[in-house]
């Protein structure tokens, strides 16, 4: 069998700032489309750290991501729903540290996605110790919108109401399918 012969696995990326429900909608996507996500390593990794996350964390949990995203991919038939990539590592690196890593750099460039959906801030905030900034979540979603809008992958915002968020990213991804 070669490469050509094997099953094609569309990969969405649910992207944007922190506290604006990607968890929420990559696991009722996950549902609906019958399918598995990548869970968020950061979020595990930097609540199991016994100090303050520092910039070189941030290489750790690409690395990390990537990995688990890689070992979803390989065991999908269809579709994997990723909560969070390396676009979301950029603009935290960027945003917290002025810098991003060339490593993370050179893998967002190299990995393949056929969609994004990304998150807007339209939802309340809940406080939650690995979260940074309630203050600055419109600000960081044009960071990414303005990342989406230089980069070639599809996107669509995912806005509104539970059931329209819902909604918007269940059509983007039939669309994709078709």
């Amino acid at each position: 069998m070669n490469s050509n012969d094997l099953p094609t696995v569309r990969k969405v990326a649910v992207i944007g700032p922190e506290c604006t429900g990607k968890s929420a909608i990559s696991e009722y996507l996950a549902g609906y489309f019958h399918t598995g996500w990548v869970p968020e390593y950061a979020r595990g990794y930097i609540n199991n750290l016994v100090r303050p996350y520092v910039e070189s964390d941030l290489l750790t949990i690409a690395h990390g991501q990537m990995r688990i995203e890689d070992e979803w991919v390989r065991d999908s038939s269809k579709l994997v729903i990723c909560d969070t990539n390396l676009y979301v590592i950029k603009v935290w690196s960027e945003f917290k540290f002025g810098r991003c890593d060339q490593d993370i750099l050179k893998n967002i460039a190299s990995r393949h996605y056929d969609l994004y959906l990304l998150t807007y801030v339209d939802i309340p905030w809940e406080q939650d110790p690995s979260r940074e900034h309630p203050n600055k979540r419109e600000e960081l979603y044009q960071i990414y919108l303005n990342e989406m809008n230089h980069q070639s992958v599809p996107y669509v915002e995912i806005k509104g109401e539970r059931e329209h968020r819902q909604k918007t990213a269940v059509d983007a991804i039939e669309k994709l399918l078709r």
